[in-house]
Parts: structure tokens; sequence; C-alpha cells
């Protein structure tokens, strides 16, 4: 068994700083240790997926040798796979998960643990993931995160350390201020009741999108599917990156990279289906989500990147879930004046949430991206001055 602190300053010598995760008892020591240090950043994500998307997005944007761990508890796996083999497997954005083992073989659990332990491992090896037990003697703290990083420098992608019952001794968390929470905001609904034939395409949308995001200062991170292959189409730029999967993981991975550099202004491009996937990460943007973030979500109501069926997103007000969420500004509407009015605006203390409803369709012969992930990843991070 280890001390927290043993684990934590091996790590930080060696530039990780960033945390974020899904609680597990096996991590308690962990988490209670690094939120009592204000050198240190822990993000509570609403699921294990976003946490592996919001470490990507600080990879992303890593300077100075900064590195981030995501955690979670083996039943996690299942809500991570899509990014760690859609988002970090292809853009080769490395980073360090810690994996509690619950039901291990030969180790007494719950019963919810029966089937997910013994697969473990073969879990991790499906994804091609390598893994190696997390290190219980202060001696063997130091080789492990050395082989570990030497797999991440080398590839690119995930190395995981598979924690066992007992690894750790507890830490206590000390009461204290859960810091200051947000004046709540009025989401605002600025509908002109446009009939769809005479909604803004999403073309449209995305000329304004570029017109005010210059490639010196800002970032634009825009979601799978049509979202991302217009963009492209219309003006392939260096501060640009287009998703290729992970859907609904956009806005954790902006928020990851907004929190790690605050020098940039970061625009998340979102859709409805996406955004529906995984609104739990509109609470994880509403509390720790810094002023230079902007959430940009193009409504059609249908994933039209795969038929046009329709999604449920006409019944659902997302400014106010973002307003609810604590958002800096919530603004939805079907006029596209909106993201002039949004971009010229004054920076906020949080970040700011625009729906736009657009129109259904997408160009005739839209193409694929031609640069690969990792070259459109690496063109952003050279684009940046990241490591």
């Amino acid at each position: 068994m280890i001390e927290a602190a043993q684990f934590v300053e091996a790590a930080r010598e060696r530039g990780f700083d960033w945390y974020a995760g899904v609680p597990c008892s096996y991590l308690t020591p962990f988490i209670n240790y690094v939120l009592q240090d204000e050198s240190l950043h822990y993000v509570s994500a609403a699921n294990e997926g976003d946490a592996v998307a919001l470490i990507a997005g600080v990879a992303l944007g890593a300077q100075g040798g900064r590195r981030g761990i995501t955690m979670m508890q083996n039943s996690g796996l299942g809500n991570a796979v899509s990014p760690l083999t859609s988002l970090t497997w292809t853009f080769h954005l490395p980073q360090l998960l810690i994996v509690t083992w619950r039901g291990q073989p030969g180790v007494a659990d719950e019963p919810q643990h029966a089937l997910m332990g013994p697969v473990t491992p073969a879990m991790l090896d499906t994804m091609q993931i390598p893994w190696e037990t997390f290190p219980t003697e202060v001696d063997a703290i130091g080789p492990a995160l050395d082989r570990a990083i030497a797999h991440m420098d080398e590839t690119g992608r995930p190395y995981a350390l598979v924690m066992q019952k007992g690894s750790v001794a507890p830490y206590e968390l000390k009461a204290g201020d859960a810091g200051a929470r947000r004046a709540p905001v009025a989401a605002r609904a600025e509908f002109v009741g446009a009939a769809e034939s005479e909604r803004a395409s999403r073309h449209d949308a995305l000329q304004k999108v570029i017109a005010h995001t210059p490639p010196d200062s800002t970032v634009v991170l825009a979601s799978t599917g049509f979202c991302g292959r217009e963009l492209y189409a219309i003006d392939d730029r260096p501060n640009q990156l287009y998703m290729v999967g992970s859907m609904g993981c956009v806005t954790p991975f902006a928020l990851g990279l907004a929190l790690a550099r605050p020098d940039l202004r970061v625009v998340a491009l979102d859709g409805d289906g996406a955004a529906l996937m995984r609104m739990g990460a509109f609470a994880t943007l509403g509390v720790y989500g810094p002023g230079n973030l902007t959430h940009v979500l193009l409504d059609n109501g249908a994933h039209d990147s795969t038929g046009g069926q329709a999604t449920v997103s006409p019944q659902v007000s997302f400014a106010g879930v973002a307003a609810a969420c604590g958002y800096a500004s919530a603004v939805e509407s079907d006029d596209p004046a909106v993201l002039d009015r949004l971009f010229e605006s004054a920076p906020l203390d949080g970040p700011r949430f625009v729906r736009l409803v657009i129109r259904r369709g997408t160009p005739d012969g839209l193409p694929r991206p031609t640069i690969t992930p990792p070259d459109v990843k690496a063109r952003l991070m050279r684009h940046i001055g990241a490591a």
C-alpha cells in the first residue's frame, strides 16, 4: 500500500497536473488529495467518457510537458469506449488512465461487478491500451510512470494502471468552501418564427463562425458528421479540428482545451443529436467552463449525417438547460444574426451558449477531409504552440 501523496507527487514531477474522472471508493484518497492542492486541477465529469474527452483536450493544448490523468471505476470503461477508440486512439492524444479493478477474480465484491471484473483486462487489450497493475510499493511508482510516459510519447495514445483493492491508504477530505457559484442567468429565446425553408443553412451558419474566429487567437472544434465535413469544405484553416467519432464529446474536449489554454478562444461546434447524447456535459461546462469557451449548437432537428432521422430537439430548450447548468449566457434563436451578436459581445466570466435552429439538408458532393486525424491534430498543435 502507498500514500496518495507518494504517487501524485511523483506524477507531478513528470508533468501530470490535470485530473478528471468519476469517483470510485478505491480512488477516494487520490481525489481527496488532488482537490486540496490548489496547484493541481481536478474536474468532476458527468461520466467517464466525458472525462476522457476532457483530458484529450488538455493534451491537445499541452505546453511545457503538462500531462493529464483520467480516473474511473472499471464499470465506467463502458462509458469511455467511444472516446478511447475514436478520439484518443484516432487522433493520437495521450493520457494516463487509472482504472479500478472492481470484481477482480478472487476478490469478493458486489454483484454488479461480477462480469466487468473478469473482462476488464480483455477490454483494455481489445482497445489496444497497454496496462499494468497499479504500483503498491513506493519504489515501483516512478518506473511505472516512466513506462507509461514512454508509451504515451512514442505512440500518442493512452496507457492504463489498473488499481486493485487496498492499493492506496486513506486520505481525509477536509471540509472547506466548495467555491463560489455563478449568478444564475435567464435563457433568452429570440425566435422570429421563420419557416423551415427560410431558416439559415448549416453552410450559412459556418460561414459566420469562420468570419468571427480569426486563426491567430481562436480554435474551432467541430462535432462529428456533416458539421466537420462542411466546415472543412468551406475553408480548411489551421485553427480547426474535425472530429470523426466520439459523438457528443466535442464539448468536454473543448472544455479541456479551454482550461489548459486560457490564452485561446475555444469554440465548440455542436449538433442537436450529439448534444442530446451527452447532456451531462452541460452541467460540467456550467460549473467549470471558463470565459474563453463558446458553445454553438446548430440544431436542424435531425441526424443529418445518417439519413435525416428526426431527433427530439424541437421539444428541448437547450438554452434553458445551459442557463440552469450555470453558463454565463444562454440564447436560442432561428435568426443567424444571433451568431454575430455572440462573437461581437464582451467576454464574460463563464462559457457562452447559442443554439441556432437551422434547416435540414447538406450540399451535394460534400467531401470528407483529406487531411488525416493525426495530421489535423498535429497541424493545430503546431499552430497554437503546443508541445
